[in-house]
């Protein structure tokens, strides 16, 4: 033991935490600690963290509290227990991607994503569990079974990102990593109840990766506040001579802890831009009441949307052709190990042709000159993360929308991967819940490259909404 116990637990902040070990008024054993002990309490329920291995964990811990005793330089993460998601490979820990295919899969080497955080100084203790090669926003796998929801576990905890979303929510870790293509950190965070960030394109860097140029899917944090999300991205963010469309900002830039402020913002705020979605009443009534928080901080509420009516081909033809790319062989080869919807997305890739895939590219490219004249008049979009608010664990994605059915796995993120084309970065923060206690968040979306602006929107609304409830 390096030093008498604070009041530190598992639900302090994450900036709180690492204070706490730096300064040495806990040991990062006696943090592991605590949050091995809220994972033997919660795990067992939710199935949010997956491959824990307490020894090496413990190693870890002990090495860190080593380094802090010898004065070493550490990390902005030191000592902070973490788990990584199982898409994002580890080097030595298990990473199934939630494929029995690679169910025994145990890479050589660490994921850019991981190596950062990893060097940040984080006490490694498992993964987190995702859908099947972290497709669809619903948690489940024939490996590790189903996540569920910390608020009700009979509810979904979304996708990709569930596992981390539900440890994040239930107090098992105080930060999380994650990934998002159509809404794998935004819709899991609105359905857990804490905060995910969908960066701008080249903000976190990817690599390795067989198509560099291909941007659809990027990397980013999940936290229990906006100040302790900042500080994950700091460590995330930055350039890499792997990723030459990375943005030049070095990740110290958002290191600091935000400035709430919603004085002499700028919001357009939309249901459904422009009827191009069907929106749940619950999640419609959290959004009109979001705007109070935003008005009553000083803002200038319009009710206003860019026009994107492309997104939808858009993103679903890039989808398709991207999972059959990364995927077509091991299906072929391994028909019976994909689940049917993937497997349904991957052959409809099969079908594209160069001139589809062009369009598609031609398309983006109009969206994202779009978003840039749109944020020319307003400083942030807000809109809803997800058109839903969590559904029963047991389906694999909502049937219906206000009676209005869902054809595919896909038609109800509309309002996420609309946003992931246009290359804007797009966080999830809590706005309220459902009458049954289900959290819903509001999605704020940004011009490109102004992740700064956008957490400071971010946490001034988290503070004016606090403010409101209490």
């Amino acid at each position: 033991m390096i030093g008498p116990m604070t009041d530190v637990s598992v639900d302090s902040t994450a900036r709180e935490m690492v204070a706490a070990v730096r300064s040495r008024a806990i040991s990062a054993r006696e943090l592991l600690d605590l949050h091995l002990a809220r994972i033997a309490e919660r795990n067992p329920e939710l199935n949010a963290i997956v491959s824990l291995d307490e020894d090496r964990a413990r190693a870890g811990a002990a090495a860190a509290d080593e380094a802090t005793a010898s004065g070493a330089a550490t990390g902005a993460l030191h000592g902070l227990p973490f788990a990584f998601k199982d898409t994002h490979a580890a080097a030595g820990w298990r990473t199934t991607y939630g494929s029995p295919l690679f169910a025994d899969n145990v890479p050589d080497t660490d994921d850019l994503v991981v190596e950062r955080v990893r060097r940040a100084g984080v006490v490694v203790i498992g993964k987190t569990n995702v859908p099947e090669f972290a497709a669809g926003s619903h948690t489940f796998n024939t490996i590790f079974g189903t996540t569920l929801n910390p608020h009700d576990p009979t509810r979904s905890a979304g996708g990709s990102s569930g596992g981390a979303a539900a440890a994040l929510a239930s107090g098992m870790v105080a930060l999380a990593d994650g990934s998002d293509m159509g809404g794998s950190l935004r819709n899991p965070a609105s359905f857990c109840g804490v905060v995910g960030l969908r960066p701008s394109l080249g903000r976190v860097p990817d690599w390795p990766t067989s198509n560099l140029w291909e941007t659809t899917a990027v990397a980013g944090p999940l936290a229990r506040n906006v100040s302790d999300l900042s500080l994950l991205l700091s460590v995330q963010a930055g350039p890499d001579p792997h990723s030459p469309y990375a943005l030049a900002d070095p990740g110290e830039t958002f290191a600091p802890p935000p400035t709430p402020s919603l004085r002499g913002v700028k919001v357009a705020l939309s249901l459904d831009l422009g009827g191009a979605f069907e929106v749940d009443s619950q999640v419609a009534s959290v959004l009109a009441a979001s705007r109070e928080v935003f008005t009553d901080g000083g803002a200038r509420v319009v009710e206003a949307f860019p026009d994107l009516h492309e997104a939808d081909n858009t993103f679903r033809t890039l989808r398709a052709w991207l999972f059959q790319s990364a995927f077509g062989e091991l299906l072929v080869a391994n028909p019976l190990a994909f689940k049917a919807s993937l497997a349904e997305n991957i052959r409809a890739g099969e079908s594209l042709s160069g001139a589809d895939v062009a369009r598609a590219y031609a398309q983006r490219t109009a969206l994202a000159e779009r978003m840039r004249l749109f944020f020319g008049e307003y400083d942030v979009l807000v809109l809803p993360v997800s058109q839903v608010p969590p559904f029963p664990a047991d389906q694999e994605f909502p049937h219906d929308i206000n009676g209005r059915p869902m054809e595919t796995y896909l038609d109800w993120m509309r309002s996420a991967y609309f946003i992931t084309v246009t290359g804007c970065p797009a966080i999830s923060v809590p706005a309220g819940t459902t009458p049954d206690g289900l959290p819903v968040g509001i999605q704020i979306v940004a011009r490109h490259g102004a992740e700064r602006q956008l957490l400071d929107v971010a946490a001034g609304f988290e503070v004016g909404h606090a403010t409101m409830t209490t």
